[in-house]
C-alpha cells in the first residue's frame, strides 16, 4: 500500500521511489510533509549550499517556422515585433556580459527560415573571439535538430562543429512535456519527445553537459509530469549528462492557450519542485527559475528541495513575452540576499557547477 509513511521510509533509506509513489505525492494534501522529504533529499546531496551564476540571456531571433500554441515569443518573418540580431549585436551583448562579470551567455532562439547553419557557427566563433572567458550554453535539442535538417549534417556532425566553434554546454529547453499526447496538443510542429531524448543522449555521449526542463501547468496532468520525469531519470541512469532539472511554470497571459488555462499556483509550484527533488534521485541539482516563479516562491522553494536559483539572467524575453511579471534581471547582490534570508549559503558557480565563491 502506498502512503506517506512508506514513501518517507524509502526516502530516508536513500531508496528510489516509483512513478506510482510520485503520483501519490502529487495527490497528497500534505504539502509540508512532501517538502520536508524533499529538503532531506536535497540537504543530503547539497548541504545548505544554494547555487547561482552571473549570466546573460541572448535570444538572437524570435522568427520561427514553428508556432507552438503555448509560445508567445515566436513570430513569423515580417510580422510586427519580429527581429533578428546581426552578429555584431550578439557580440556587443556578449561583451557587455563579460564586462559585467558574467561567466556565461545563454543562447536560444527561434528556428529562422532564412539563416544558414553557418550563421550559428560564426556567432559562436565571434563570441569566443570577443569574450573568450565566457562559457557559451546554447541551443536546445529542437534547434540542434533544425540545424541538422537545414545543413544536411547528422546530429553528431552538427554537435561536433558547434563544439569546435565554441559551444560549451546545452540548455534543457524544448522538452515541454515529453508525453506525445500532450505534445500533439501544445507543439505538434516540434520534434517528438523521443527525438528530444535521442538528441540529448547524443549530446551527452559527445561530452556535452545539458539541463532538462519541464513546462507544466497547461494541458498536462500530474501523470504526464511523472512520465516526463521518469524518461529523464532513465536517460540520466544511462548517460549521467544532465546537470539540473528545471520545472518551468507555464505563463498563460499571451499564449494561444490563455483562454483555457489559468497557469500554476504557488502550492503547485512548490509541490512540483519538491517531488522532482525526491523522484530525480540521480540529478544533482533542482533549479527554481525565478523568472517564471517569481522571487518569493523561488525563495520559499529553497525549503522544498531546491538548490539553484539560476542567475542574474539580464534581458529575459521568452518568459516575459508570455506574461511573466518578474524583473528581467536580478543583481548578484539581490540573489545573494534572497538566499541568505532563506537561511542558506549562497554559492556563485560557473556553468558546470564549479564553485567560484561562497558568501
Amino acid at each position: 500500500m502506498i502512503n506517506l509513511e512508506t514513501i518517507s521510509a524509502k526516502v530516508r533509506a536513500c531508496q528510489r521511489i516509483t512513478p506510482d509513489e510520485a503520483l501519490f505525492l502529487f495527490s497528497s494534501g500534505d504539502l509540508l510533509a512532501v517538502g520536508e522529504l524533499a529538503a532531506l533529499a536535497n540537504e543530503r546531496r547539497n548541504g545548505k549550499n544554494v547555487y547561482f551564476n552571473v549570466n546573460r540571456h541572448i535570444n538572437p531571433t524570435n522568427v520561427c517556422v514553428n508556432r507552438c500554441a503555448f509560445c508567445a515569443f515566436s513570430r513569423t518573418a515580417g510580422e510586427d515585433g519580429a527581429y533578428t540580431m546581426a552578429l555584431d549585436e550578439i557580440c556587443r551583448r556578449a561583451r557587455e556580459a563579460d564586462d559585467e562579470g558574467a561567466t556565461e551567455v545563454h543562447i536560444v532562439g527561434g528556428l529562422h527560415p532564412d539563416l544558414a547553419f553557418e550563421f550559428y557557427e560564426e556567432a559562436l566563433r565571434a563570441i569566443r573571439h570577443t569574450a573568450p572567458s565566457l562559457h557559451v550554453k546554447a541551443f536546445t535539442a529542437v534547434e540542434i535538430e533544425y540545424f541538422s535538417r537545414i545543413s544536411g549534417l547528422t546530429i553528431e556532425q552538427v554537435l561536433q562543429r558547434l563544439m569546435a566553434a565554441g559551444l560549451g554546454s546545452m540548455p534543457g529547453g524544448g522538452a515541454e512535456i515529453l508525453v506525445e499526447e500532450v505534445r500533439r496538443k501544445i507543439c505538434p510542429e516540434k520534434i517528438s519527445g523521443e527525438r528530444w531524448l535521442e538528441i540529448i543522449r547524443t549530446a551527452h555521449l559527445a561530452g556535452l553537459k545539458t539541463n532538462a526542463t519541464m513546462l507544466y501547468g497547461h494541458v498536462e496532468n500530474t501523470a504526464d509530469r511523472v512520465a516526463h520525469m521518469e524518461m529523464l531519470r532513465t536517460l540520466q541512469d544511462e548517460t549521467g549528462g544532465f546537470q539540473a532539472f528545471i520545472p518551468l511554470a507555464f505563463q498563460p497571459e499571451n499564449s494561444a492557450l490563455k483562454l483555457d488555462i489559468t497557469g500554476t499556483s504557488g502550492v503547485d509550484d512548490l509541490k512540483t519542485l519538491a517531488i522532482a527533488r525526491i523522484f530525480l534521485d540521480n540529478f544533482d541539482h533542482i533549479k527554481a527559475y525565478w523568472i517564471m516563479l517569481g522571487e518569493k516562491i523561488a525563495q520559499v522553494s529553497l525549503a522544498f528541495g531546491v538548490n539553484d536559483l539560476d542567475g542574474t539572467v539580464v534581458e529575459e524575453k521568452i518568459g516575459h513575452d508570455a506574461g511573466a511579471q518578474t524583473p528581467q534581471a536580478l543583481t548578484k547582490e539581490g540573489i545573494i540576499r534572497l538566499i541568505r534570508k532563506a537561511d542558506k549559503i549562497p554559492v556563485e558557480r560557473d556553468t558546470l557547477y564549479h564553485p567560484i565563491r561562497s558568501f
